[in-house]
């Protein structure tokens, strides 16, 4: 990458990490439009997460056009329409699927709303796949990473801002929200003419903006035998929306067709590693066994960071949670996500230049300062949050997990993976608060897994580094799959164990997915090595 002189473009990255907001505001916001769509539609919980399988799938399939119509063309086609006009392009297609939501809504068709968030998401891609190189290129080079972090927070405030703004939009102030009040139409209707203003209000900002021109030389690398698992991959994408109709033609229960999606996706990364060893030729970036298994890290931790706030909703709605309404959900949602932005502010205190001594004072302050700002926020809407203070025990523990992985990407993923594992087992075999802030915590775990394992996942990978970092973004797909598979075993786990609700037991999903990250670290780790890689100096950079 290049750019068109080498000056400070300051006001050019404030300009652009404004769509890094509106990504993390949308997707948060899901949790608390979820629970509400259940309700309003009466859907079953595997329906309701056809929300997250749109929104995310739209991320999916957005890739994956551009990249066949580059690789087609044998030109970046991206590169040749220009990064900012990308962006811009992106916002408006965003905006044309927020206005798209108003006659949805007000229609009462869940399909038309499902397909109103695949054209938001689909603006989405094509603004994430042009924002993150430009964000590189604004500075120098050796000091990316530490830009692509602060964009990364700004996508966390507005992850944490989503769950906040969206519930006082839809179910008013603070005291209307603990009596419970009901969601009239024209309020959603308000919300998302507000995100259609905001979204062209910065489509034409960008516009008129003086940005730099950014440019590519690099070439594309071809990599034939990659698009048939691709391929694959898309058509058990497929599988899952087409699994009722299905079932109904066939009588064969639905949930066996979500099941065979995941399956068939995980079959075909893993055979695609045996068949590249066999003979690398064709392969492109997928020859390499690091890149394969970063894949399904990716595509586990995107699903396993989505899946417990799409879920929690309805968790929280048992009696055994607490029995909530659906206005009092959003402070829970929006700690989830500001957990992730807990674990983000204090997992970007190694990209700067300070003594050990003053890092390991910031590694202990940090992380209970960017508690205390989701606190606050949440605070200024009039919610009570004091029976939130006990989450600190829980912030406590990162720090000591912090400690504990020192930066390394390996160890780092090793011990959130671990964390994790435990954190959802506490949650598990417990009810109410215990129970509650355990499944939260899964926040703090995923917090910085994304930039450790896309570090990990594209090392060695030398001329292939680009195109590997594209089939990296293309798992985010995870999200699309995973918490739908969670809301089936919801649906058919009523009664199995005496006692727990199938929607808790369905959270025996993200022990899965966090049990994979672990075996990950240690499995890239050995294919690393083998490879005569460092490990120590696998630097982890970026941020989702």
């Amino acid at each position: 990458m290049e750019q068109k002189n080498s000056k400070s473009y300051g006001t050019a990255l404030y300009t652009i990490i404004t769509v890094f907001f509106f990504w993390g505001f949308l997707a948060a916001s899901n949790g608390i439009f979820i629970p509400f769509c259940k309700t309003h539609f009466s859907l079953t919980q595997f329906e309701s997460q056809l929300i997250d399988f749109t929104f995310y799938g739209g991320y999916f399939i957005g890739s994956l056009i551009l990249y066949f119509a580059s690789a087609a063309s044998k030109v970046d086609i991206l590169n040749k329409i220009g990064y900012k006009n990308g962006i811009v392009f992106g916002l408006i297609l965003s905006a044309v699927g927020a206005l798209l939501m108003i006659p949805a809504v007000n229609s009462g068709s869940f399909g038309f709303i499902l397909s109103s968030f695949f054209v938001i998401a689909l603006g989405f891609s094509l603004q994430q796949t042009a924002a993150n190189p430009f964000v590189i290129v604004l500075g120098p080079p050796e000091t990316g990473s530490n830009r692509l972090n602060f964009a990364g927070s700004v996508n966390n405030i507005g992850a944490l801002l989503g769950p906040i703004v969206v519930s006082i939009v839809l179910f008013g102030s603070a005291k209307a929200q603990a009596a419970g009040a009901a969601v009239e139409i024209s309020s959603i209707n308000n919300l998302y003419y507000i995100l259609a203003g905001l979204f062209l209000a910065v489509a034409l900002f960008f516009w008129v903006s003086n940005l730099p021109k950014v440019t590519s030389d690099e070439k594309i690398e071809s990599s034939q035998k990659a698009n048939a698992p691709l391929l694959v991959i898309f058509i058990a994408f497929l599988l899952i929306l087409a699994a009722t109709p299905l079932s109904k033609w066939t009588s064969i229960p639905s949930q066996y067709f979500v099941y065979a999606s995941l399956g068939i996706i995980l079959i075909t990364l893993i055979s695609t590693i045996f068949a590249a060893k066999k003979n690398k030729e064709g392969w492109g970036a997928m020859q390499y066994p690091q890149l394969i298994l970063g894949m399904i890290a990716i595509f586990t931790y995107v699903g396993t960071e989505v899946t417990i706030q799409s879920n929690m909703g309805s968790l929280l709605k048992t009696p055994e949670f607490g029995s909530f309404k659906e206005s009092q959900i959003a402070p829970y949602i929006s700690l989830y996500w500001g957990s992730l932005m807990i674990g983000r502010f204090a997992g970007s205190i190694g990209a700067f230049n300070l003594s050990k001594t003053t890092k390991n004072v910031l590694y202990v302050i940090i992380p209970f300062l960017a508690f205390g700002v989701v606190l606050l926020a949440n605070a200024l809407t009039g919610v009570d949050v004091s029976n939130l203070y006990i989450y600190a025990v829980c912030v406590a523990v990162l720090v000591v997990a912090f400690f504990i992985g020192q930066q390394k990407p390996t160890r780092t993923v090793s011990v959130l993976g671990i964390l994790g594992v435990i954190f959802m087992l506490v949650g598990l075999f417990t009810t109410g608060r215990v129970a509650t802030f355990s499944f939260i915590s899964g926040g703090l775990c995923c917090s910085i897994m994304w930039p450790s394992i896309f570090a990990l996942s594209i090392t060695g990978l030398g001329k292939y580094t680009s195109q590997g970092s594209a089939f990296l973004i293309m798992m985010i797909l995870g999200g699309s799959i995973i918490p739908p598979l969670q809301g089936k075993i919801a649906d058919g786990s009523n009664n199995l164990i005496a006692g727990m609700s199938g929607i808790h037991f369905s959270y025996i999903v993200p022990v899965m997915g966090f049990t994979y990250l672990a075996y990950f670290a240690w499995k890239v780790g050995r294919e690393l090595l083998k490879q005569g890689i460092d490990l120590d100096h696998v630097q982890a950079s970026g941020g989702h």
